[in-house]
């Protein structure tokens, strides 16, 4: 399976990461899901992660659950150039990345706002949706 990116379908910010990565991954490395949605409940249940507060995205990679600065680096990793080059702030320690992600996660509505529904993928990438 590829790896999937679960993000908050009804997250302007989040929503608006999903069509930023599809353009920047030429290969189609990534798949996504709605944290939302059926199949989004289900991945978040097998990976015994709450299924109801959602404020980190979530990289499913085989087995494993990547959470904040580490599921961001991992996916910028594998977009076009210029997007790999920003692992280099991999330097500062992950306490202090996920600090940064965490203020921007748990503030997420009150900075970019909230869909009243699910981002709705158009027929192009439907395939990438889960």
């Amino acid at each position: 399976m590829n790896p999937t990116i679960l993000f908050d379908g009804e997250c302007k910010l989040c929503s608006a990461w999903v069509p930023f990565v599809i353009k920047r991954d030429p290969d189609a490395v990534f798949k996504f899901c709605s944290v939302q949605s059926p199949k989004g409940q289900e991945l978040l249940s097998a990976y015994g992660l709450d299924t109801d507060n959602f404020e980190t995205m979530v990289l499913l990679v085989g087995d494993e659950a990547l959470f904040r600065s580490e599921a961001f680096f991992e996916i910028i990793k594998q977009l076009k150039k210029p997007w790999p080059w920003l692992r280099v702030l991999r330097i500062f320690p992950v306490r202090f990345r996920d600090w940064c992600y965490d203020r921007i996660a748990l503030n997420r509505y009150k900075l970019f706002g909230k869909h009243n529904y699910c981002m709705l993928p158009s027929k192009e990438i439907m395939d990438r949706f889960l």
